[in-house]
Parts: C-alpha cells; structure tokens; sequence
C-alpha cells in the first residue's frame, strides 16, 4: 500500500469522466490499497480515484471510523425533498470550503474485490460524501455545483494560491 499524491484543481485528469473497471486484477487491487491508505486520515472523507491520478471508477470514504471503498458506483436514490446546504472542502482544491446543495440522503450501487455488490447508503456526511465522490467520477468538482456568485469567488481564490 502507498499514500498517494492528490492531484489538485488544474490537473485535466480531475475533469475526465472516469472508466469503468472492468476486469478485476492487481492493478485495481493495488488502487483500492491506495486509495484505502490515502484516505485514512484526519480530516479525509473521500477520495476518487481519479485524485490520485487514475481515470477508473472507485473510490474510498473515511467515515464515522468507517473506512471502506466501492468499484463502479452508481447513484441509484437520492432524496428528493430533503436537503442539506453546508459548506464542502475538497481534497484536490485545498483549503478552500464553500457552502453546496447536496441530497440530505443517498445511496450508492457498485461492487467488491469479489465481484459482489456492495451497497453504501447515508445521510448528511455520508450522503454528501458519495455525491462528491461520484461527481468526480464523472469529472465534476464541488465547485461546479456553487451559486454563480459563489463560483467566482472560489475561483477567484484559487487563482490567488497559484
């Protein structure tokens, strides 16, 4: 296992949509080992696997002294009347926390190691963390989803750390 770099807003490969695995072998054990590794730390919640620098579909979560990972995540629920609006942080755009309309529960499909599916569901943190992680996926970052206003402050501040 190795505690991989987190590749910051800028990197093109944060907004390529990422391939689905398709053969489980040792290249994707190795990622779901780092990816495990670089997320279990203090103030880490989720990683996508694109953040490390790889275009596949996993990703992990550090929470609640739950860590864990899925290969190929779908969203497959969301609540649709029930919402949270807090402020969000990302990895990849560092120190930087802005608030973002995110479902107040969500719920993720994919698979194990093994092939099997796997099921992650939650509210609140956790429900923010898998629409986070999955947007990634897709090549979105949290800061696509800010009010207009907001956006261009965020980008205004990210250009001032270059």
């Amino acid at each position: 296992m190795a505690m991989r770099e987190i590749r910051t807003v800028g990197d093109p490969v944060l907004r390529t949509p990422c391939d689905p695995i398709t053969t489980i072998d040792d290249r994707v054990r190795a990622l779901v080992e780092d990816l495990l590794e670089t997320v279990d730390h203090d103030g880490r919640a989720g990683l996508a696997a694109n953040q490390i620098g790889v275009s596949l579909r996993a990703f992990s979560w550090n929470i609640d002294d739950e860590v864990g990972y899925v290969l190929n995540p779908v969203i497959v629920e969301m609540s649709e009347d029930e919402y949270q609006d807090g402020d969000e942080g990302c990895l990849s755009v560092p120190g930087l926390w802005y608030p973002t309309h995110r479902a107040w529960y969500a719920r993720v499909v994919g698979t194990d190691l093994d092939g099997k599916e796997v099921v992650v569901e939650g509210t609140e943190l956790m429900a923010r963390c898998l629409q986070h992680e999955v947007d990634h996926l897709d090549g979105l970052l949290y800061l696509d989803r800010l009010e207009r206003s907001v956006r261009k402050k965020a980008m205004r501040a990210i250009r001032e750390q270059l």
